[in-house]
């Protein structure tokens, strides 16, 4: 299948495509499909429509010991690790322009696992994988090690070598960009790496691993276990011969990967957590219409499933009804549709529990004194599908449960302050510290707030700006380490220093 913009084909194409979907569930451990070691499988169901569309490998700590035993025989034999850099950099290279040609598919089944809105499937994940893997290849024969100004009689060579063995756990908002966040700069370094998905998505993470094999990546040094991660998530956080686990979900499970590590090997971690993300509007900022319209875009794509996602907008009461005004419209023009529709900007929750937890937040709100401004129910029920209308609250103060847990969905709550001083406050009342924003005219007004906002990502004037060249991570709850730019090549590496006595 070749690739594209979803907007130049049909809604009647996407949903071709999708049914003529050759759909594999197996795990890919040692370069080979195979069935999970006990037989056990889970339902792939789409939150489209909730119809099942495959069962899937529910993999645990046998296939857990093969992939980390596979990808150990990858590592030591030295099939990926020892390619000459130009060679790693080709293959790397390969892999991003096949991503590419399976664009169609790929986004198919993005959409059909996790309901998001194909043009979402095409921009954010598969072009948005594709570039990583192209980007992180370029990146492999431009990094250079380091030799240390010591005494004339010695040599010190400061060196950058792969971690080893390193698994990459990723959620289902985005499971083929966030599964190259990881996997892109590992291999990059020469590692081997063991992919877990989200159960939620895993068909996607199936194929990526195929495609990875296509390009020419040796058979061990990529495996993919699908499974739940009280079982297979936690084999592989817990295994001995393990050397980094790197994560992007919910600060909760962070918690338990990091204890895991301490009970077995002190294997690296890096973790990129939970958000409840600020989005700061002050009164100096004149053009309100697009501060106001750009935190509605930003909050309601994707279905509010984006861990910088800008939850808590805080106003400056100056302009606060004015920016209710444009919220509460811009709110319309993102009704949930069918997600096969390139016009669609809305489409399903990933699955129907996760829609029921983001109804009772809304009801939360509602008891604890919101007022609830548009939204607020469920959308497309006719379908069996997961949907839930784009929702905004006003009158929320910061210790409301809306306004301090991440709900993980299309629920705006707006904070009204006083002025510049309090809107930081507020900002910096979060156990979070993703993303923050924050929207002033006044150039050293948003200087000095941006430098006051506890977040690993602040923007100004923007929100969601982004580019591989830049790092992505938070501060406090919301983890540690980088994913992106050439910073993240450290999460997937060891330093050493070897010394010479001339």
């Amino acid at each position: 299948m070749t690739g594209s913009t979803s907007q130049s084909k049909s809604v009647s194409f996407w949903h071709e495509t999708a049914s003529a979907l050759s759909i594999e569930g197996r795990a890919l451990i040692d370069g080979k499909l195979v069935e999970a070691i006990s037989g056990a499988q889970f339902d792939a169901i789409s939150p489209i429509d909730g119809r099942v569309v495959a069962s899937v490998a529910a993999c645990d700590e046998a296939d857990v010991n093969a992939a980390v035993a596979s990808a150990r025989r990858a590592f030591d034999e030295g099939r990926w690790k020892s390619k000459p850099p130009a060679e790693r950099k080709a293959i790397l290279q390969r892999f991003a322009e096949l991503l590419r040609s399976h664009s169609d598919e790929l986004a198919s089944l993005v959409t059909l696992e996790m309901g998001k809105p194909i043009s979402v499937s095409v921009a954010g994940d598969v072009n948005g994988a594709a570039r990583c893997f192209g980007w992180y290849a370029e990146s492999i024969d431009k990094i250079y090690d380091e030799i240390a100004p010591t005494g004339e009689r010695d040599l010190a060579m400061i060196t950058r070598e792969p971690l080893g063995v390193v698994t990459a756990i990723v959620p289902w908002n985005f499971p083929l960009v966030t599964a190259a966040w990881k996997c892109a700069p590992a291999l990059a370094m020469g590692n081997s790496v063991v992919l877990k998905p989200a159960e939620q998505s895993p068909l996607s993470a199936i194929r990526l691993g195929q495609i990875a094999l296509e390009a020419g990546i040796p058979e061990g040094v990529l495996n993919v276990v699908p499974g739940y991660g009280h079982t297979a998530g936690k084999a592989l956080a817990c295994h001995m011969d393990v050397d980094g686990i790197f994560f992007t979900g919910s600060t909760a499970t962070g918690r338990l990967l990091m204890e895991y590590s301490a009970k077995s090997n002190l294997k690296k971690v890096g973790l990129e957590l939970g958000g409840k993300s600020p989005n700061i509007i002050l009164s100096s900022y004149e053009d309100i219409e697009t501060a106001a319209s750009t935190a509605a875009n930003t909050m309601f794509a994707n279905q509010g499933e984006v861990c910088i996602a800008p939850s808590r907008l805080i106003v400056e009461r100056a302009v606060l009804d004015q920016v209710k005004e444009v919220i509460a419209a811009r709110a319309a023009d993102w009704q949930p549709a069918d997600p096969f529709d390139p016009e669609t900007r809305m489409g399903a929750l990933v699955n129907m529990k996760h829609a029921n937890r983001v109804m009772d937040y809304v009801q939360r709100g509602a008891d604890e004194g919101a007022t609830l401004v548009t939204g607020g129910q469920r959308a497309r029920e006719e379908t069996g599908g997961a949907y839930v209308a784009p929702t905004v609250f006003a009158d929320v103060t910061n210790d409301m449960t809306i306004a301090r847990e991440e709900i993980f969905g299309p629920v705006l709550s707006v904070i009204a302050v006083d002025n510049a001083a309090e809107a930081v406050a507020v900002a910096n009342d979060s156990p979070y510290g993703l993303a923050a924003s924050v929207w002033s005219d006044n150039l050293t007004e948003a200087h000095l707030v941006a430098k006051s906002l506890r977040a690993g990502i602040v923007y100004v004037n923007c929100y969601d700006a982004c580019d591989m060249t830049t790092p992505f991570g938070g501060y406090k709850q919301s983890g540690n380490g980088r994913d992106k730019s050439l910073h993240a090549l450290n999460e997937y590496s060891e330093l050493k220093t070897t010394w010479v006595r001339l």
